[in-house]
């Protein structure tokens, strides 16, 4: 049974992170202690819908659902309502972690940032802006990944686009106004595709929910009331969501804007953002399209290994760090959508888990490159570092944890949620033999690979001989940017050892997502 929430716990933790920023704005936050002072109210409000999660967990109500009080519903609309339950808590806890973290992060590098562009003689807009921008960024993404209605969906999925592009064109490098032009174009592409389909969904079954509110129970059958048209509609929301989440074929805009927006945005681009439209096709796409689905599942399942595969090897020729997280993550959204192309409960669990693993080890690289870039003078070249273990011991800890996400290894939750997706890949291709064989043989080539850029770049990065006169200066930062990354290595450590209870809720949750396969 669906637990109502004695008040609008849901609402506010979205609402008052905006409000905050928007004072932050309207208050002029310049000076060092005032960014501070906003960073950490920032932080400390991003922590909560985190928190909140946490103790729903600790409670064991997330598996039945959990709906905020305040909800309306609309004629033809549907209702227009926040809620947690077992597939979008993972995702929950993955956008409030790192917003959270990345916002305290963000003060002393958006700092560095905005002296830079000033010295080079560029009218840099200032702190309270930023945190404007960032805080709505961050909220909507809360929202996205706690709304049961589709055009409450979209209205979020706008609201992350504008404030990123944004951040993209005021703060980024290199020539950012254009790159945040093609970030915008791209993904609102991909954006009015899936507005497209969500029209013709809605107008065609009278209402625009994909949760029952306050069942929390998928909507359907929704094939048989489409008609003729429920092929073209998945169509079009499929390609709208992989346009977002930068898988093959339709990635080219990411390396560009993930590579040179201000790391602190990379940190929520990369991990968050584009997960969080993978979660959008295990929430809505699957259960209302299964046959369609099933028909294209071997389809699916090659554009994730060509995915997980093309990725890893452009990311092992980069030479900026970021250029090489950006490719690095669109391997790993590859992961994601093979968890969800197998239709199974465990590869659909294992996906969903695969993003809250994602999230933290990607945010924590992101992080690793900006104490380089605000430490070392811009140092982004993975040819001109090496060495920087002996400098940066800490720094290079967090970051080998944040590679050990990436690879899937323990002690980080990666090797959960990788048996998880493979467990839902071998229960669909375990017959005739041939077939098994074909598919162990590619998976084995995706893992190598995967592990392969990880451990490779770390050694390039960290060990060896300093290869320039940069990777032998600096010494250990002792900082918010340290402090911010370690507080997501704590996150993912309770993650790997408290798996149990996020692994059944999504187990739980997916099942019923997958009831309508056969």
């Amino acid at each position: 049974m669906t637990l109502i929430l004695g008040g609008p716990l849901l609402w506010l933790s979205v609402i008052l992170p905006v409000g905050a920023g928007l004072i932050a704005w309207l208050a002029g936050v310049e000076t060092e202690e005032a960014s501070r002072l906003a960073g950490g109210i920032s932080a400390i409000l991003l922590a909560i819908p985190g928190a909140i999660v946490a103790g729903l967990y600790a409670g064991g109500l997330v598996s039945e659902g959990v709906l905020d009080p305040f909800y309306a519903t609309f004629h033809r609309v549907g209702t227009i309502a926040l809620a947690v339950d077992g597939l979008n808590g993972p995702i929950v806890l993955g956008v409030s972690a790192v917003t959270a973290a990345v916002a305290a992060y963000s003060v002393r590098y958006m700092r560095v940032r905005i002296e830079e562009m000033e010295r080079e003689g560029e009218r840099a807009p200032g702190m309270g802006l930023y945190f404007f921008l960032y805080n709505l960024f961050a909220a909507a993404m809360l929202g996205l990944a706690m709304a049961t209605n589709l055009i409450l969906f979209y209205v979020f999925l706008e609201l992350t686009l504008v404030p990123s592009f944004l951040l993209i064109a005021y703060w980024g490098y290199g020539d950012r106004r254009r790159i945040s032009l093609l970030y915008f174009v791209w993904t609102h592409i991909g954006a009015v595709l899936l507005l497209t389909g969500i029209i013709y969904y809605g107008v065609k079954l009278g209402t625009f929910d994909y949760l029952r509110v306050p069942q929390l129970s998928p909507v359907g059958p929704v094939e048989a009331a489409l008609g003729t048209a429920a092929k073209a509609v998945a169509l079009l929301m499929s390609i709208g969501l992989f346009i977002k989440m930068a898988v093959f074929g339709v990635h080219m805009w990411l390396p560009y804007a993930h590579a040179e927006a201000p790391t602190p945005i990379s940190a929520l681009l990369s991990p968050n953002l584009i997960g969080l439209t993978g979660y959008a096709y295990a929430r809505f796409v699957i259960p209302s399209f299964p046959s369609i689905l099933l028909g294209w599942r071997n389809y699916l399942v090659a554009l994730a290994f060509t995915t997980i595969i093309y990725g890893g090897l452009v990311a092992l020729t980069q030479r900026d760090f970021k250029r090489f997280l950006a490719y690095s993550s669109i391997s790993q959204m590859g992961y994601m959508l093979l968890g969800l192309a197998t239709l199974t409960s465990i590869g659909i669990a294992g996906a969903m888990f695969h993003y809250l693993v994602h999230a933290i080890g990607k945010a924590l690289l992101f992080m690793t490159a900006g104490v380089f870039i605000t430490e070392l003078h811009g140092l982004r070249d993975i040819r001109a570092m090496g060495g920087l273990a002996r400098r940066y011991p800490l720094t290079a800890a967090l970051a080998l944890y944040g590679f050990l996400h990436l690879s899937g290894m323990p002690p980080s939750p990666g090797i959960w949620s990788e048996w998880m997706i493979l467990v839902g890949l071998y229960r669909v291709y375990n017959h005739p033999l041939s077939t098994l064989f074909s598919i162990a043989l590619v998976t084995a080539v995706a893992l190598t690979v995967s592990a392969a850029y990880s451990f490779i770049t770390m050694r390039r990065i960290f060990y060896g001989q300093p290869r320039s006169d940069l990777a032998k200066k600096g010494a250990e930062v002792r900082n918010v940017l340290v402090v911010s990354m370690f507080s997501l290595l704590l996150v993912g450590f309770l993650v790997f050892i408290l798996a149990t209870p996020l692994i059944n809720s999504l187990m739980r949750v997916a099942s019923l997502l997958v009831i309508h396969l056969v």
